[in-house]
Protein backbone atom coordinates (compact mmCIF):
# COMPACT_ATOMS: atom_id res chain seq x y z
CA UNK A 1 0.00 0.00 0.00
CA UNK A 2 3.11 2.08 0.03
CA UNK A 3 5.47 3.73 1.85
CA UNK A 4 3.11 5.37 4.66
CA UNK A 5 -0.16 3.55 4.06
CA UNK A 6 1.26 -0.09 5.29
CA UNK A 7 -0.78 -3.05 5.83
CA UNK A 8 -0.57 -5.28 8.54
CA UNK A 9 2.07 -7.50 7.58
CA UNK A 10 4.50 -4.22 6.83
CA UNK A 11 3.52 -3.11 9.98
CA UNK A 12 4.65 -5.94 11.79
CA UNK A 13 7.89 -5.86 10.60
CA UNK A 14 8.73 -3.07 12.38
CA UNK A 15 6.71 -3.45 15.82
CA UNK A 16 8.38 -3.44 19.00
CA UNK A 17 5.29 -5.37 20.31
CA UNK A 18 6.40 -5.51 24.59
CA UNK A 19 7.10 -2.07 26.22
CA UNK A 20 10.59 -0.24 25.18
CA UNK A 21 12.95 0.85 27.97
CA UNK A 22 11.65 4.80 27.02
CA UNK A 23 8.34 4.04 28.35
CA UNK A 24 9.68 1.89 31.60
CA UNK A 25 12.44 4.47 32.48
CA UNK A 26 9.54 7.30 32.21
CA UNK A 27 7.62 5.12 34.66
CA UNK A 28 10.54 4.77 36.71
CA UNK A 29 10.98 8.45 36.72
CA UNK A 30 7.57 9.20 37.53
CA UNK A 31 7.75 7.34 40.94
CA UNK A 32 10.25 9.15 42.14
CA UNK A 33 8.40 12.75 42.53
CA UNK A 34 7.11 11.92 46.31
CA UNK A 35 10.66 11.72 47.14
CA UNK A 36 11.71 15.05 45.68
CA UNK A 37 8.44 17.17 47.27
CA UNK A 38 9.06 15.41 50.74
CA UNK A 39 12.81 17.10 50.23
CA UNK A 40 11.94 19.91 48.58
CA UNK A 41 12.62 21.88 51.83
CA UNK A 42 15.47 20.46 52.39
CA UNK A 43 16.51 21.67 48.82
CA UNK A 44 15.23 25.35 49.52
CA UNK A 45 17.76 25.45 52.69
CA UNK A 46 20.85 24.09 50.58
CA UNK A 47 20.72 26.60 47.80
CA UNK A 48 19.14 29.54 50.39
CA UNK A 49 22.38 29.44 52.28
CA UNK A 50 25.12 28.80 49.55
CA UNK A 51 25.46 32.25 48.51
CA UNK A 52 28.87 33.05 49.49
CA UNK A 53 29.97 32.19 45.48
CA UNK A 54 28.62 30.70 42.60
CA UNK A 55 30.11 26.96 43.77
CA UNK A 56 29.52 27.58 47.76
CA UNK A 57 26.21 24.84 46.85
CA UNK A 58 29.42 22.29 46.88
CA UNK A 59 30.40 22.22 50.32
CA UNK A 60 26.78 22.96 51.40
CA UNK A 61 26.12 19.85 49.51
CA UNK A 62 29.09 17.91 50.69
CA UNK A 63 28.00 18.67 54.33
CA UNK A 64 24.23 17.35 54.00
CA UNK A 65 22.86 14.16 55.14
CA UNK A 66 19.65 14.27 53.78
CA UNK A 67 20.54 15.21 50.08
CA UNK A 68 22.93 12.98 47.83
CA UNK A 69 24.01 14.73 45.25
CA UNK A 70 21.90 12.63 42.78
CA UNK A 71 18.88 13.89 44.07
CA UNK A 72 20.19 17.15 44.25
CA UNK A 73 20.76 17.14 40.98
CA UNK A 74 17.52 15.39 40.32
CA UNK A 75 15.93 18.25 41.68
CA UNK A 76 17.21 20.85 39.80
CA UNK A 77 15.92 18.73 36.77
CA UNK A 78 12.95 18.25 37.44
CA UNK A 79 12.63 22.44 38.56
CA UNK A 80 14.12 23.61 35.76
CA UNK A 81 12.22 21.03 33.09
CA UNK A 82 15.08 20.25 31.50
CA UNK A 83 15.25 16.00 31.13
CA UNK A 84 17.68 13.97 30.64
CA UNK A 85 16.61 13.08 27.42
CA UNK A 86 16.93 16.62 25.92
CA UNK A 87 20.40 16.50 27.41
CA UNK A 88 21.14 13.42 25.25
CA UNK A 89 20.41 15.31 22.43
CA UNK A 90 22.81 18.03 23.23
CA UNK A 91 26.66 18.58 21.59
CA UNK A 92 28.02 19.94 24.52
CA UNK A 93 31.59 20.54 22.55
CA UNK A 94 30.17 22.42 19.59
CA UNK A 95 27.84 24.37 21.92
CA UNK A 96 30.56 25.29 23.65
CA UNK A 97 33.89 25.12 21.76
CA UNK A 98 36.19 26.43 24.68
CA UNK A 99 34.81 23.95 27.01
CA UNK A 100 34.01 26.79 29.30
CA UNK A 101 30.48 28.53 30.63
CA UNK A 102 31.25 32.19 30.98
CA UNK A 103 28.33 33.80 33.30
CA UNK A 104 27.41 36.73 35.44
CA UNK A 105 26.45 36.24 38.68
CA UNK A 106 25.73 38.87 41.19
CA UNK A 107 27.41 41.28 38.62
CA UNK A 108 30.36 39.91 38.73
CA UNK A 109 31.81 37.72 35.62
CA UNK A 110 32.62 33.92 36.28
CA UNK A 111 34.04 31.23 34.15
CA UNK A 112 33.24 27.61 35.07
CA UNK A 113 35.42 24.77 32.52
CA UNK A 114 33.48 21.82 32.07
CA UNK A 115 35.54 18.64 33.30
CA UNK A 116 33.69 15.72 31.15
CA UNK A 117 30.51 17.35 28.77
CA UNK A 118 32.50 18.92 26.04
CA UNK A 119 34.59 15.72 25.80
CA UNK A 120 31.72 13.78 23.89
CA UNK A 121 30.80 12.12 26.79
CA UNK A 122 27.32 10.79 27.05
CA UNK A 123 25.03 12.48 29.25
CA UNK A 124 21.88 10.56 29.78
CA UNK A 125 19.63 9.80 33.06
CA UNK A 126 21.30 6.62 33.94
CA UNK A 127 25.19 8.69 33.61
CA UNK A 128 24.15 11.23 35.42
CA UNK A 129 22.36 8.38 38.66
CA UNK A 130 19.24 10.32 38.53
CA UNK A 131 16.99 7.51 36.70
CA UNK A 132 14.81 5.06 38.81
CA UNK A 133 17.39 2.71 39.72
CA UNK A 134 20.38 4.90 39.73
CA UNK A 135 18.65 7.73 42.77
CA UNK A 136 18.34 4.51 44.69
CA UNK A 137 21.78 4.53 45.43
CA UNK A 138 23.46 7.75 47.28
CA UNK A 139 26.22 9.10 44.85
CA UNK A 140 29.25 11.11 45.61
CA UNK A 141 29.83 14.00 43.43
CA UNK A 142 30.87 13.30 39.76
CA UNK A 143 32.60 15.63 37.15
CA UNK A 144 29.59 14.97 34.99
CA UNK A 145 27.25 15.53 37.70
CA UNK A 146 28.96 18.75 38.60
CA UNK A 147 28.69 20.10 35.00
CA UNK A 148 25.05 19.49 34.13
CA UNK A 149 24.89 20.93 38.29
CA UNK A 150 26.48 24.39 37.05
CA UNK A 151 24.89 24.58 33.51
CA UNK A 152 21.20 24.15 35.19
CA UNK A 153 22.23 26.88 37.76
CA UNK A 154 23.78 28.98 35.39
CA UNK A 155 22.81 28.47 31.83
CA UNK A 156 20.77 31.41 31.76
CA UNK A 157 23.11 34.22 32.58
CA UNK A 158 25.73 32.90 30.28
CA UNK A 159 27.91 35.23 28.03
CA UNK A 160 29.84 35.28 25.15
CA UNK A 161 33.45 36.98 26.29
CA UNK A 162 36.20 38.23 24.07
CA UNK A 163 34.60 36.34 21.18
CA UNK A 164 33.71 33.03 22.54
CA UNK A 165 30.87 30.74 21.42
CA UNK A 166 27.71 29.80 23.50
CA UNK A 167 25.14 28.25 21.20
CA UNK A 168 23.06 26.68 24.03
CA UNK A 169 19.38 26.66 22.56
CA UNK A 170 17.14 29.00 23.88
CA UNK A 171 14.74 26.35 24.96
CA UNK A 172 17.35 24.89 27.25
CA UNK A 173 18.76 28.15 27.89
CA UNK A 174 15.57 30.03 29.19
CA UNK A 175 14.36 27.47 31.75
CA UNK A 176 18.53 27.24 33.49
CA UNK A 177 17.79 29.91 35.70
CA UNK A 178 17.98 28.83 39.37
CA UNK A 179 21.59 30.29 39.84
CA UNK A 180 19.90 33.37 40.23
CA UNK A 181 17.72 32.75 43.20
CA UNK A 182 20.66 31.65 45.76
CA UNK A 183 19.59 33.48 48.50
CA UNK A 184 16.77 35.40 47.75
CA UNK A 185 14.86 33.21 50.23
CA UNK A 186 11.45 34.12 49.68
CA UNK A 187 11.66 33.91 45.71
CA UNK A 188 13.74 30.87 45.86
CA UNK A 189 10.78 29.44 47.81
CA UNK A 190 7.71 30.76 46.10
CA UNK A 191 9.38 29.08 42.77
CA UNK A 192 10.11 25.82 44.28
CA UNK A 193 6.69 25.52 46.07
CA UNK A 194 4.54 26.30 42.88
CA UNK A 195 6.86 24.54 40.42
CA UNK A 196 5.94 21.44 42.70
CA UNK A 197 2.39 22.06 42.66
CA UNK A 198 2.46 21.73 38.89
CA UNK A 199 4.67 18.53 38.86
CA UNK A 200 2.80 16.87 41.39
CA UNK A 201 -0.61 17.69 39.13
CA UNK A 202 1.08 16.03 36.09
CA UNK A 203 2.77 13.09 37.33
CA UNK A 204 -0.14 12.60 39.82
CA UNK A 205 -2.11 12.02 36.74
CA UNK A 206 1.15 10.43 34.82
CA UNK A 207 0.95 7.51 37.58
CA UNK A 208 -3.13 7.10 37.38
CA UNK A 209 -3.12 6.96 33.27
CA UNK A 210 -1.62 3.71 31.66
CA UNK A 211 1.69 2.72 30.20
CA UNK A 212 -0.25 2.89 26.51
CA UNK A 213 -1.50 6.85 27.69
CA UNK A 214 2.53 7.34 28.36
CA UNK A 215 2.83 6.61 24.42
CA UNK A 216 1.31 9.51 23.58
CA UNK A 217 3.51 11.61 25.39
CA UNK A 218 6.47 9.96 23.73
CA UNK A 219 5.08 10.37 20.73
CA UNK A 220 4.53 13.79 20.90
CA UNK A 221 8.00 14.61 22.49
CA UNK A 222 10.18 12.94 19.77
CA UNK A 223 7.70 14.66 16.97
CA UNK A 224 8.61 18.35 18.51
CA UNK A 225 12.30 17.32 18.92
CA UNK A 226 12.87 16.14 15.08
CA UNK A 227 9.61 19.06 13.75
CA UNK A 228 10.41 22.19 16.34
CA UNK A 229 8.71 24.11 14.03
CA UNK A 230 5.53 22.48 13.97
CA UNK A 231 2.81 22.84 16.45
CA UNK A 232 2.51 19.95 18.23
CA UNK A 233 -0.23 19.07 20.86
CA UNK A 234 -2.05 16.33 22.74
CA UNK A 235 -5.74 15.74 23.32
CA UNK A 236 -6.50 18.58 20.68
CA UNK A 237 -9.74 19.31 17.88
CA UNK A 238 -8.88 20.39 14.60
CA UNK A 239 -10.80 23.14 13.22
CA UNK A 240 -14.46 21.99 11.55
CA UNK A 241 -13.65 18.88 12.09
CA UNK A 242 -16.58 17.52 14.11
CA UNK A 243 -18.33 14.15 14.77
CA UNK A 244 -22.34 15.79 15.05
CA UNK A 245 -22.66 18.44 12.87
CA UNK A 246 -20.49 21.01 15.09
CA UNK A 247 -22.19 20.49 18.21
CA UNK A 248 -18.43 18.91 19.32
CA UNK A 249 -14.94 19.16 18.33
CA UNK A 250 -13.57 15.69 17.51
CA UNK A 251 -10.42 15.19 19.77
CA UNK A 252 -7.40 13.01 18.97
CA UNK A 253 -4.52 11.69 21.04
CA UNK A 254 -2.09 14.00 19.17
CA UNK A 255 -2.69 17.17 16.40
CA UNK A 256 0.19 18.43 14.43
CA UNK A 257 -0.20 21.46 12.64
CA UNK A 258 2.48 22.53 10.11
CA UNK A 259 3.36 26.16 9.40
CA UNK A 260 1.00 26.22 6.07
CA UNK A 261 -2.04 25.20 8.28
CA UNK A 262 -1.94 21.62 7.22
CA UNK A 263 -3.13 19.42 9.77
CA UNK A 264 -1.92 15.56 10.61
CA UNK A 265 -4.40 13.94 13.14
CA UNK A 266 -2.41 11.14 15.23
CA UNK A 267 -4.26 8.32 16.91
CA UNK A 268 -2.20 5.89 19.38
CA UNK A 269 -2.50 2.81 20.29
CA UNK A 270 0.01 0.51 22.28
CA UNK A 271 -1.18 -2.72 24.05
CA UNK A 272 0.33 -5.66 25.12
CA UNK A 273 -2.67 -7.36 26.48
CA UNK A 274 -5.29 -7.25 24.05
CA UNK A 275 -7.96 -4.88 24.80
CA UNK A 276 -10.97 -3.01 23.18
CA UNK A 277 -9.30 0.47 22.96
CA UNK A 278 -8.18 -0.93 19.21
CA UNK A 279 -11.65 -2.10 18.40
CA UNK A 280 -12.83 1.71 19.38
CA UNK A 281 -10.16 3.19 16.92
CA UNK A 282 -11.28 0.79 14.28
CA UNK A 283 -14.82 1.76 14.80
CA UNK A 284 -13.71 5.37 14.18
CA UNK A 285 -11.31 5.37 11.72
CA UNK A 286 -13.20 5.18 8.64
CA UNK A 287 -15.56 8.46 9.39
CA UNK A 288 -12.70 10.00 10.69
CA UNK A 289 -10.46 9.67 7.57
CA UNK A 290 -13.66 10.93 5.57
CA UNK A 291 -13.54 14.11 7.61
CA UNK A 292 -9.90 14.86 7.34
CA UNK A 293 -9.30 14.30 3.92
CA UNK A 294 -12.24 15.99 2.47
CA UNK A 295 -11.22 19.37 4.86
CA UNK A 296 -7.60 18.36 3.00
CA UNK A 297 -5.94 17.03 6.20
CA UNK A 298 -4.84 13.77 6.60
CA UNK A 299 -4.61 11.06 9.69
CA UNK A 300 -1.99 8.69 11.00
CA UNK A 301 -1.30 5.96 13.50
CA UNK A 302 1.29 4.62 15.99
CA UNK A 303 -0.29 0.96 16.37
CA UNK A 304 1.93 -1.22 18.18
CA UNK A 305 1.52 -3.91 20.95
CA UNK A 306 1.22 -7.47 21.33
CA UNK A 307 -2.41 -7.25 21.73
CA UNK A 308 -3.05 -5.00 19.05
CA UNK A 309 -1.53 -7.40 16.80
CA UNK A 310 -3.96 -10.45 17.82
CA UNK A 311 -7.16 -8.03 16.97
CA UNK A 312 -6.37 -8.48 13.09
CA UNK A 313 -9.69 -7.42 11.88
CA UNK A 314 -9.69 -4.16 14.06
CA UNK A 315 -5.94 -3.78 12.73
CA UNK A 316 -6.56 -4.22 8.97
CA UNK A 317 -9.92 -1.74 9.20
CA UNK A 318 -7.02 1.54 10.85
CA UNK A 319 -4.72 0.48 8.26
CA UNK A 320 -7.06 1.01 5.38
CA UNK A 321 -8.11 4.25 6.88
CA UNK A 322 -4.87 5.40 7.55
CA UNK A 323 -2.48 7.98 5.32
CA UNK A 324 0.56 7.29 7.42
CA UNK A 325 0.40 3.40 10.02
CA UNK A 326 3.75 3.23 11.91
CA UNK A 327 4.68 0.99 14.94
CA UNK A 328 6.18 2.70 18.30
CA UNK A 329 10.21 3.25 17.73
CA UNK A 330 12.25 6.32 17.22
CA UNK A 331 13.02 5.30 13.75
CA UNK A 332 9.22 4.92 13.05
CA UNK A 333 8.28 8.09 14.59
CA UNK A 334 10.76 9.63 12.31
CA UNK A 335 9.04 7.99 9.58
CA UNK A 336 6.07 9.68 10.70
CA UNK A 337 7.98 12.46 10.90
CA UNK A 338 8.83 12.41 7.41
CA UNK A 339 5.31 12.02 6.37
CA UNK A 340 4.24 15.22 8.03
CA UNK A 341 6.72 17.03 6.31
CA UNK A 342 5.95 15.37 2.89
CA UNK A 343 2.57 16.36 3.34
CA UNK A 344 3.19 19.90 3.91
CA UNK A 345 5.28 20.31 0.81
CA UNK A 346 2.90 18.53 -1.41
CA UNK A 347 0.01 20.66 -3.34
CA UNK A 348 -2.99 18.01 -1.69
Amino acid sequence: MGEYARIPSELRQSAVMFWPKELMQREADTSIIPKLIETQDKFISLLDISDRGPDAWKSTLASSRELTPNLFLKHLMVLSDVSGERLKRLDFKSIFPEGVLKFIWRQKNYVYSFQEITQKSVVSNASLFVDGPGLLVPRTLSPKMEDIIVLILYGQAAVNVAGAENNLPDEVKDKCLIGSLIGRSDELKKFVKERYIWVSRITGGATANTMGQMTQDYVLSTLQDILPAWSINRDRSIPTISHNKGVTETNFDVVARSQKDKYVAIEVCFQVTTNSVIERKAGQAEARANMLRNAGHRIAYVIDGAGNFERSAALQTICANSDCTVAFSLAEIKHLANFLIEFNNSDK
